[in-house]
């Protein structure tokens, strides 16, 4: 098995760093752990608008990564370690989520931690979960990747993840969203994010004999780098890919109140209606008809609605105040 502890806290970065890894050793066993800086990781069959709290996240300039797998939204910070098993598919059960959680439970409950794999694929201590695990299957391949919460900022994990649920109908998977725990809490106060993953690193050695520290040559971090450049920092992949759905914002303004629906497929608006109590001198259908085959992307709603006379369609307005109807 080769170890691999990621070099990079960028979660384009490491999320890049599973993919390229599944291509570029297809036979290996691979045990990858990487910590990321404040990010959002969503599941690959979600819709990301209606997993975050966009505004919240571009104050804070988190990142927000889709990633291979299913599942629901997590959120990363440097509180939070993360380990990803690679292994030839067919040699586990898929189903199985036990095997590549069981170190991790082994080294806390040694550490007197009383963790422990319940349901499907979540770790818990009395009650409270600290791990949430997805699987995927590619390549002849099976990844399973976790996420451990060790010292997370508790209040930017729920605002960042925090969504009007009025705002978007979709079939997409909601996230579930759990009570959270973190180790930090049951563990040593002077036990660092590092020092969990040493210990980890450690305990997987001590299973497996044949292991070999692997350290990223520089061939794969252009590899990494070129799967970041076309993909995993791309609008498409982390917004567009997104289920189809359905987009309702109502706002107050000055000018009167006015509500926006919005049909979108794959992160393109395809139907676009504007309703409320406003005047307007221009017909409100030449405004809907400018949305039509852009991106739900607040920058390029805001360039379209910018080359408008937008008093044209709803008194003193003004564009911030159209746009925020978009978010």
């Amino acid at each position: 098995m080769l170890i691999i502890d990621s070099p990079s806290h960028d979660a384009y970065f490491n999320i890049a760093l599973e993919e390229y890894l599944l291509y570029q050793y297809p036979t290996e066993d691979i045990f990858l752990l990487y910590v990321n800086a404040p990010s959002i990781i969503v599941g690959k069959f979600q819709n990301t608008l209606a997993e975050i709290n966009l505004d919240y996240v571009k104050e804070q300039h988190i990142k927000v990564v889709r990633r291979m797998s299913g599942g629901g939204s997590v959120y990363h910070d440097l509180g939070n370690l993360n380990f990803s098993f690679h292994t030839l598919l067919g040699k586990n059960d898929f189903m199985d989520f036990s095997q590549f959680t069981s170190p991790v439970v082994k080294l806390l409950n040694e550490l007197n931690v009383p963790a422990k794999l319940e349901g499907r694929n979540d770790l818990l201590i009395e009650g409270k979960k600290f791990s949430g695990n997805a699987k995927l299957a590619k390549n002849g391949k099976m990844i399973q990747h976790g996420t451990i919460l060790f010292n997370s900022d508790m209040s930017v994990l729920g605002d960042a993840l925090k969504i009007n649920p009025l705002k978007y109908v979709d079939k997409a998977i909601k996230s579930n969203r759990s009570r959270v725990t973190n180790l930090i809490d049951y563990l040593p106060a002077e036990m660092t994010t590092e020092d969990l993953k040493s210990l980890l690193i450690d305990e997987i050695a001590k299973s497996d004999e044949q292991s070999i520290f692997y350290t990223l040559t520089d061939q794969d971090l252009v590899g990494v780098e070129e799967l970041i450049k076309t993909k995993y920092q791309t609008w498409d992949w982390n917004f567009g890919f997104s289920p189809n759905y359905n987009f309702k914002n109502a706002k107050k303004i000055p000018a009167g109140f006015i509500e926006v629906h919005l049909d979108v497929e794959k992160g393109i608006i395809k139907k676009a209606k504007i309703f409320g109590d406003f005047f307007a001198s221009a017909p409100i259908e030449e405004l809907e008809s400018l949305l039509i085959d852009t991106k739900h992307e607040t920058k390029v709603i805001k360039d379209v609605l910018l080359k408008q006379d937008l008093t044209t369609y709803f008194g003193k307005v003004t564009t911030e105040e159209i746009i925020e109807l978009f978010e």
